[in-house]
C-alpha cells in the first residue's frame, strides 16, 4: 500500500527525516512517500504559520488525489504536531487522513493513564491543548511542556534539543506524574525509541503512530465517512490566487 507522508512546511531537510521515521515502521508491502510543499512557511510555529500552511498542504493532496487512479493512496499523514489542515484534507481526500497530534494522543490513551506532551516553543502550547480538547482528551493529558526549542533546530548539527527535551521529560515524570510521553512535533520523531529506554515510560512519536493507524484503518477497509462535515467540496467558483484550487 502507498501511505503519503506531507509535511505540511517547505523544508525538505525535516521532510527526509519524517520519511525515514515513518519507513522505520512501516510494514511489509507499505511503501511511504515523504513530500512536502513549494509554498509556505519553513517551518510551522503558532497559529500564522499554520493558516499559510493549508493551501500548499491541500495542493499535495489534491495532486495525489488526481493521480490515485494510476498510483492508489491508501492513507494520507499529515506530519504537523499541531494537526494542520486536517478537517479541511478529510473533506478533500478520499482515503483515510491523520494527523500525527490525533493519533499520539489516541495512543498514549491506550497505554497510560494519564500523559505529557512536550513540544517545541510555548506559543505552539495553546493549538495543541485546544485539539486535546476537541478529541475528548484533555483530562487524559497532564499538561502540555514546551522545551522551548525552534523547529528548524531540531535539525541542526549540535543541537540541545535531546538535552532540553530530556529536561522536560524528567519534569513530566517528577512533577505531572505522567506516566507516558508524547512528544509534540514531527522533527522529534528519531529520539522516541532512546527515549523510551532511557525513562522508563512509553515516548510517542506521532509520525510513528499515525502510520500504523493508517495501516489498521487500510487493512480493515475502512474510509473517511463522506457524510457530514468531511463531506466532499461543493463544487463553486473561486477568485483570485485560488481559482485553480475550485472543487469541480
Amino acid at each position: 500500500m502507498n501511505i503519503v507522508v506531507i509535511n505540511p512546511n517547505t523544508t525538505a531537510s525535516m521532510t527526509t527525516r519524517i520519511g525515514e521515521a515513518a519507513r522505520a515502521v512501516a510494514a511489509p508491502g507499505s511503501q511511504i512517500v515523504a513530500i512536502n510543499p513549494a509554498d509556505g512557511p519553513a517551518s510551522i510555529e503558532g497559529y500564522y504559520d499554520e493558516a499559510f500552511s493549508v493551501p500548499g498542504l491541500l495542493g499535495e493532496i489534491a495532486r495525489c488525489e488526481a493521480a490515485a487512479g494510476t498510483t492508489p493512496v491508501a492513507g494520507y499523514v499529515i506530519a504537523c504536531f499541531d494537526d494542520t489542515g486536517l478537517d479541511a484534507a478529510r473533506s478533500l481526500a478520499r482515503a483515510p487522513v491523520i494527523g500525527i497530534g490525533e493519533a499520539a494522543f489516541h495512543l498514549a490513551s491506550l497505554v497510560a493513564g494519564r500523559f505529557s506532551v512536550i513540544t517545541t516553543l510555548s506559543r505552539s502550547i495553546p493549538a495543541i491543548e485546544h485539539n486535546l480538547m476537541k478529541y475528548g482528551l484533555a483530562a487524559r493529558c497532564a499538561r502540555v511542556r514546551a522545551s522551548e526549542i525552534a523547529v528548524l533546530a531540531l535539525d541542526e548539527p549540535g543541537s540541545p534539543a535531546r538535552a532540553l527535551i530530556g529536561a522536560e521529560i524528567e519534569a513530566a515524570l517528577r512533577e505531572d506524574r505522567a506516566e507516558a510521553i508524547v512528544l509534540g512535533c514531527a522533527g522529534m520523531a528519531h529520539f522516541a525509541d532512546a527515549m523510551s529506554r532511557q525513562y522508563g515510560v512509553p515516548v510517542i512519536d506521532g509520525v510513528a503512530a499515525a502510520v500504523k493507524l493508517v495501516e489498521s484503518l487500510a487493512a480493515l477497509g475502512l474510509q473517511t465517512s463522506k457524510v457530514g462535515g468531511y463531506a466532499s467540496p461543493l463544487a463553486k467558483p473561486y477568485s483570485g490566487r485560488f481559482a485553480s484550487d475550485a472543487p469541480a
